[in-house]
């Protein structure tokens, strides 16, 4: 499984083109003092702003929603894409031919994550999860394993409704290693394409599309009030 390092983040505010053959994430930092809601409002504002960059317009486009609820472009020319905020973070995806789907979440600790897992991860995933002596390392193994997971269900535009139990990851000692088994409604297991990125601050993120490989540029930006 592909990953991004903070150091592989390009820094600017304005897109270059996107090719066919890339992908590119992005990643902001929430400003110091905005609320949550607050928060959820910047992320759309970015989102806006950037499909309208990639399709060469100043103004965003409309958007709709499929019958799962998936946001899209109503007016062509604009990419696919997916948002995702987070803790401090928030993350978008835009790909031109490719369903797109990205997560990220705070690493900070959460209650019982093996209670979680078995309850909705796969068996095997539980069980590996369970081998995990230190609590610090069981709680970012299961939280790298979500973003991936739930990347991976944005992308094939069901979301968690879905159902996490539905796909598997294999695991090691770093976390998820490789999308092992996805339910046949979602394609073959080596159709799909997950990358794991690092979103500082303790917060960890994924990104997960079907079809061809692409090349994923990541870009860091600070965000716009």
């Amino acid at each position: 499984m592909q990953r991004i390092v903070a150091s592989d983040f390009e820094t600017t505010a304005t897109p270059p083109a996107l090719g066919e053959d890339e992908l590119h994430l992005w990643l902001f930092e929430r400003p110091p003092g905005l609320s949550p809601r607050a928060m959820s409002a910047l992320a759309h504002a970015e989102l806006g702003r950037l499909l309208g960059a990639y399709a060469g317009n100043t103004e965003p486009p409309a958007l709709a929603r499929d019958t799962h609820g998936k946001p899209f472009a109503l007016d062509g020319g604009h990419p696919h894409f997916n948002l995702s905020h987070g803790g401090e973070r928030i993350a978008l995806a835009f790909a031109r031919r490719h369903a797109v789907g990205v997560d990220v979440e705070t690493a900070h600790r959460r209650a019982a994550p093996l209670d979680l897992a078995t309850r909705f991860f796969a068996g095997d995933e539980a069980r590996a999860l369970s081998g995990i002596d230190d609590a610090e390392a069981l709680h970012a193994a299961f939280v790298d394993l979500w973003t991936c997971k739930e990347a991976v269900l944005k992308a094939l535009g069901r979301g968690l409704a879905f159902g996490l139990d539905r796909l598997r990851f294999e695991l090691d000692r770093d976390g998820p290693r490789a999308l092992a088994e996805i339910a046949a409604e979602a394609g073959h297991v080596s159709d799909w394409h997950v990358a794991r990125f690092d979103a500082g601050g303790a917060h960890a993120g994924a990104v997960a599309w079907r079809g061809d490989a692409l090349r994923v540029r990541a870009f860091r930006a600070g965000a716009r009030l």
